[in-house]
């Protein structure tokens, strides 16, 4: 067995994938296997990728928070989705072109609400140091395309708390930049890689014996979900995590399709594991 199916056998040991051998129609309890990805955090109830928000998916019994990782002017790893810091901010730009110290003089709270003022921008280390052993950690690389040297950066924080061991944290790296997710995976071996995407070429049975050569999962939008997509997913022995979830009504379609876990904003929506 290669090193990235006895990863997957880690992974289903954990109860991360469910019973990839068995066919999304046969019938099972989805409260037994499906994770639950606070996605941003629980950014339904706070501001998206601040620590009020991974705080809030924890408490609120996440198996992963899903976590943003880009690069500042001086290559400091910072936490946010947008390439911009105009949404989620009070600063204006890009992100690249801003110094680890500008960023983290802005506020990153109060556009959701008065009690969230003076909420920061974390930094990947900080979110790795709180988070580690608490949860999961679903870590995005965005726009790596901005950012040539944010593989080697991320995979050394990573090494440097041995969270690139099976034994320690559970942490997956994805990225809708396939190439970034190829390098991830000659970087860290062993930590599980997904690929993102929302374009329905992404999954004919080509490109997912492609994805098998290096991804333990293959993460679409929701609305690209179906059981016959997460057959073919587990046939190559790959988890299936659909986004993003924002309505109650978007969950029992997910459900009964058979995926592995749901990335939302309401980690409430969706069922909760029943103690063994």
């Amino acid at each position: 067995m290669s090193m990235k199916k006895t990863a997957v056998a880690s992974l289903l040991s954990m109860g991360i994938i469910g019973s990839i051998y068995s066919t999304s129609t046969l019938a099972y309890d989805p409260s037994d296997r499906v994770q639950t990805v606070a996605h941003r955090g629980a950014s339904g109830y706070a501001p998206e990728n601040t620590m009020a928000a991974f705080h809030k998916g924890v408490e609120m019994k996440s198996d992963y928070i899903e976590i943003d990782v880009q690069e500042t002017k001086d290559g400091e790893l910072v936490v946010i989705h947008d390439v911009t810091l105009d949404r989620t901010t009070n600063g204006t730009g890009y992100v690249k072109d801003h110094t680890l110290e500008e960023i983290r003089q802005l506020d990153a709270g109060s556009y959701f609400g008065e009690k969230f003022i003076g909420e920061k921008v974390p930094t990947f280390e900080e979110v790795l140091d709180e988070f580690r052993g608490k949860t999961g950690i679903l870590i995005e690389l965005k726009a790596t395309y901005y950012y040539p040297e944010i593989e080697e950066k991320v995979a050394a924080a990573i090494k440097e708390r041995n969270m690139h061991l099976p034994a320690h944290d559970k942490i997956i790296i994805q990225s809708f930049e396939f190439g970034s997710m190829q390098q991830i995976d000659k970087l860290l071996p062993r930590v599980p890689v997904g690929v993102l995407t929302s374009n329905p070429t992404d999954l004919s049975e080509a490109k997912l014996d492609e994805f098998a050569t290096y991804a333990e999962f293959v993460n679409p939008s929701r609305t690209l979900v179906n059981s016959s997509i997460v057959d073919e997913v587990h046939e190559r022995h790959m988890g299936i995590m659909a986004w993003t979830v924002r309505n109650k009504q978007e969950v029992k379609p997910l459900l009964d399709a058979g995926v592995d876990g749901i990335i939302t904003d309401y980690p409430d929506y969706t069922p909760k594991h029943k103690s063994k």
